[in-house]
């Protein structure tokens, strides 16, 4: 029997705004407004308003609680200062990705894991399932929070009018308390789109009042509410992976080309170590194939598991592709054999549908905004 789609707190207003709605980690979420192009630009440009409730936030206190998520995820999780974000992932005793997380330092005993939507759960039970005998508690709080993301080089501006919180001292991966538009939030520093942007933990009941106190201050400065799927396309430019992609339980963070998120010289075991030092060992002596990104020198679009090829043979496999609206042209990311990877490399191409199609091998990202 089929479960009904979870709904975030702002599911009325966005079927009020003719959101097209789609199932997405057994959540309904807005795909798009009206046009993803539109809403693409809009975040490259201006700024666009999305609704992310549906992240999984998981708070972790008690005096031993940077010691077990030292040890339950592959970061250094006690370097962490009060006010900071840390970018790190959760992986099994072979190394294998579960997901990739967001750690913020609330306070001197408390931190909250944000996780993956579809991951949800998972990470849950495997941080409940690796707490004993530390004194920490893990807390499944996925209901307390709502989250909100105003994204763009307009973003600050539009902040600034809703917050007297100091946003200058806001540091890329940090968050701190504050009260927008009469609200209390945690507002977060770290975006994945390649832009600036803002992050606002809200509480549930509290959405719709944050929602429309930012699409009013927004109007004058170009902002537009966006769905997932620009969500996608920005994320791609900027060369973030998407768990389920990028990232799977087949690879270990130095498959992904991201070994530097793992601390082998943090105090202490923790889960993944040994198997994670032998995959070290071989990205370093004998790397499997690289994450890499693609250009099309044609039109057709590549999507995740398509072949990549070079010399008649299979070469490796597109994890995400999608049209660019900044660059005009097809591009993806792949894992492609190491002989291969190397920017500018001639003769790859992706199998669509049975025809090779031409790309160029770049390296990633394919965007980075003007500082």
């Amino acid at each position: 029997m089929s479960t009904a789609p979870r709904l975030t707190a702002l599911d009325a207003l966005h079927r009020s705004l003719g959101a097209t709605m789609t199932d997405f980690a057994g959540w309904d979420m807005p795909l798009r407004y009206a046009s993803e192009r539109d809403e693409h630009h809009a975040v490259r440009t201006r700024a666009g308003l999305f609704d992310l409730s549906h992240m999984g936030e998981i708070t972790v206190t008690g005096p031993e609680a940077a010691a077990f998520l030292s040890y339950a995820l592959v970061g250094n999780i006690a370097t962490v200062g009060n006010g900071r974000a840390r970018y790190t992932m959760i992986v099994q005793e072979d190394g294998g990705i579960v997901d990739d997380l967001i750690v913020y330092r609330l306070g001197e005993t408390e931190y909250m894991v944000v996780a993956n939507a579809g991951n949800a759960q998972i990470v849950l039970d495997a941080l409940t399932g690796r707490v004993g005998g530390f004194d920490a508690e893990v807390r499944d709080d996925r209901d307390a929070y709502a989250l909100l993301a105003v994204q763009g080089p307009e973003s600050p501006a539009i902040m600034k009018a809703v917050t007297d919180a100091d946003l200058d001292g806001l540091k890329y991966y940090a968050g701190l308390p504050g009260t927008v538009a009469g609200v209390p939030a945690l507002i977060a520093r770290t975006g994945y789109t390649g832009e600036d942007g803002f992050e606002l933990f809200v509480a549930p009941d509290h959405a719709e009042q944050l929602w429309r106190a930012l699409t009013e201050a927004g109007a004058p400065h170009g902002l537009i509410p966006c769905g997932l799927s620009c969500r996608d396309t920005l994320r791609l430019e900027a060369g973030m992976p998407l768990y389920g992609h990028e990232l799977t339980t087949a690879l270990t963070p130095f498959d992904a080309g991201l070994g530097r998120v793992v601390k082998f010289e943090k105090e202490g075991d923790f889960v993944g170590r040994e198997a994670l030092q032998a995959a070290a060992e071989r990205a370093e002596t004998a790397p499997p194939r690289k994450l890499v990104g693609l250009i099309a020198e044609g039109r057709r679009v590549p999507r995740a598991g398509f072949p990549v090829v070079a010399d008649g043979k299979v070469i490796g496999e597109v994890t995400s592709g999608a049209p660019s609206p900044t660059l005009g042209k097809p591009i993806a990311m792949a894992y492609v054999d190491a002989a291969f990877a190397a920017p500018g490399t001639e003769g790859v191409g992706v199998d669509i549908r049975g025809t090779h199609e031409p790309y160029k091998v770049v390296a990633l990202p394919f965007y980075k905004r003007q500082k």
